[in-house]
């Protein structure tokens, strides 16, 4: 009826509707009176039937509700995710998922819901994604640790080197009891961390197989037990007042906070008895007391290159498989 009305055929309406520069101004002019005329309104629906494109994205988070609102890791990636989308015709959309239920998120990939996922947070025994890949893009944040998944795009930073990076710190303030609270070791960032860690120590001449280390799950409470178990060690050469470590670094921001809280209760100073090093400088390291000294993850910017690398492989692009953000050291009161 718009072709019709306006004198031209239907591919030129499309065109015009599309925003084509290769219809003539006069042209365009006619097509929108007849658009107004006729209150036309494209049917999204339709137009995904005719192009087989849904112009959605999906950023999936394989967490609990509750994780996902706590922890002040997704905010700037989802920010940065939009960003990157705002420019384009895609819509994002936020699907917390669970891997009680693989099946579901699966049929809601291949269901012709999305153009591309986008996948944050991800474990190694998470299940719905593979074999996905020759089916729909995907781009994960972080490396897969499934062996399934080796090949699969990813978006990351240098964890490894980062936590070398952050370790070195507290070497160079003359620490040498230097203890760790890991992350979670189903998790990439959980298992490269305590590897950076490692390499520090031993490069610095330290027993890593000696040194404390205990494990925690990324929140603040974990991060305050650790702490507990690690001053209730009987091993280790403890300082003259009886302190078994002179440092921590922790693997995120809010462990490091919690570590912190404990020290501050049994009355150990920080930094002056033991320092403390996170990794992420969130939301809780500089408004923590003491101000954290941190490694600098800008999830923002991950968050927008994970959205770039999807969008130019929906595109039929072959951007890199592996995309690195690079991280800083940020000296705070803590260490």
């Amino acid at each position: 009826m718009v072709a019709a009305a306006a004198g031209v055929s239907r591919a030129t309406v499309s065109r015009v509707v599309n925003g084509s520069t290769s219809v003539t101004p006069e042209i365009v002019e006619a097509v929108n009176a007849a658009i107004a005329d006729l209150d036309y309104v494209p049917n999204r629906m339709a137009r995904s039937l005719a192009s087989r494109r849904t112009d959605v994205i999906a950023l999936i988070v394989p967490e609990s509700t509750s994780t996902v609102f706590a922890d002040p890791f997704f905010a700037p990636v989802v920010r940065g995710v939009a960003r990157t989308l705002a420019d384009t015709d895609y819509t994002l959309n936020l699907l917390i998922a669970s891997e009680s239920r693989p099946d579901k998120t699966r049929r809601y990939l291949l269901g012709g819901n999305v153009d591309g996922a986008l996948v944050v947070s991800h474990h190694v025994d998470d299940h719905s994604y593979v074999g996905l890949g020759d089916q729909l893009p995907i781009v994960y944040g972080g490396r897969p640790l499934n062996p399934e998944l080796a090949a699969s795009y990813h978006v990351d930073v240098d964890n490894v080197a980062s936590a070398r990076t952050a370790t070195e710190h507290l070497v160079g303030l003359g620490r040498r009891r230097i203890a760790m609270i890991a992350g979670r070791q189903d998790m990439p960032a959980g298992v490269d961390r305590l590897d950076g860690w490692r390499q520090a120590l031993e490069a610095a001449g330290l027993d890593a197989d000696q040194a404390p280390v205990e494990f925690g799950d990324f929140s603040q409470l974990s991060g305050s037990q650790a702490m507990e178990r690690l001053l209730g060690r009987a091993s280790g050469a403890p300082s003259s007042d009886g302190v078994p470590i002179d440092a921590v670094f922790a693997a995120n921001d809010q462990m490091a906070a919690g570590a912190i809280q404990v020290l501050q209760a049994r009355g150990i100073a920080v930094p002056d008895e033991v320092a403390v090093v996170g990794f992420d400088d969130d939301s809780f390291a500089a408004s923590f007391t003491p101000a954290l000294t941190t490694i600098h993850q800008p999830a923002a910017e991950l968050g927008a290159a994970m959205a770039d690398v999807l969008v130019r492989r929906i595109a039929g692009e072959d951007p890199p498989r592996r995309t690195l953000i690079p991280t800083r050291l940020i000296r705070r009161a803590s260490a």
